[in-house]
């Protein structure tokens, strides 16, 4: 099974809130050293972590990255972008490039980028961040962007399996950090999220499904249309 310890973990996101709890928790759980990754990494109190710029939109930073941490074993993709509204006609031409470029493009493009690296390891890992709203196309782009995003894990998940590359999607709805400040729906403490992935991902699972909604999104994927989205009742036939 793919253990945390001794592991050389890479972040993205690492600024905010849920990268924060990936870097601490995955060096409680043994990590010998975390890259810390943003566009403007901040400093740490921690010698085992290292500040790394990254910009995941960028070719050549992420190719930057590739060099700068050629020892890495477990990639967490948690860098993403949300959008100022939910439906995709009303996005911004810039919203839907930066969604499309953070969500999708940037983990596929990294994780391409160190499937070399990984390949050659013992015990390597990539996680990637999903969406419950990779099922639930109610919030435009950003839904789009996560649900190629789950197709795209899917298939590295498959290609990276006969190298012992172990590929980990994770679906949570709100999550209680600085992008979801808008709502007053129900949140995951980001600490308890971090917490379900790393058991997740040390007990072998490929799908990590955090929350009630996540659970009964995935569970309603067969049903009809209609159920799934009952404002179609009202549509002009």
């Amino acid at each position: 099974m793919p253990s945390l310890k001794g592991a050389v973990v890479l972040v993205t996101g690492a600024n905010g809130g849920i990268g924060t709890h990936f870097v601490h928790q995955a060096l409680a759980r043994g990590a010998a050293k975390v890259y810390a990754s943003a566009r403007t990494p901040r400093a740490w109190d921690d010698e085992r972590i290292v500040p790394l710029t990254l910009d995941v939109t960028n070719s050549a930073s992420i190719q930057a990255a590739v060099a700068a941490a050629p020892d890495v074993t477990v990639l967490i993709n948690n860098a993403g972008a949300s959008t100022s509204t939910p439906g995709i006609l009303s996005h911004t031409d810039a919203e839907i490039r930066a969604n499309v470029e953070t969500n999708f493009l940037g983990p596929l493009f990294l994780a391409r980028a160190f499937a070399p690296i990984l390949s050659a390891k013992t015990g390597a890992v990539i996680i990637d961040i999903h969406s419950a709203l990779s099922w639930y196309a109610v919030a435009g782009i950003y839904s789009a962007t996560k649900a190629a995003l789950w197709s795209a894990t899917n298939s590295l998940r498959l290609e990276l399996a006969p190298a012992g590359v172990h590929v980990v999607g994770v679906h949570v709805a709100y999550v209680d950090t600085a992008m979801a400040a808008h709502s007053n729906d129900p949140k995951k403490d980001p600490a308890d999220l971090v917490h379900v992935v790393f058991d997740a991902v040390e007990a072998g699972e490929y799908e990590v499904l955090a929350d009630d909604t996540s659970i009964n999104l995935k569970a309603g994927l067969s049903a009809p249309l209609e159920n799934f989205y009952p404002q179609l009742a009202d549509a002009k036939l």
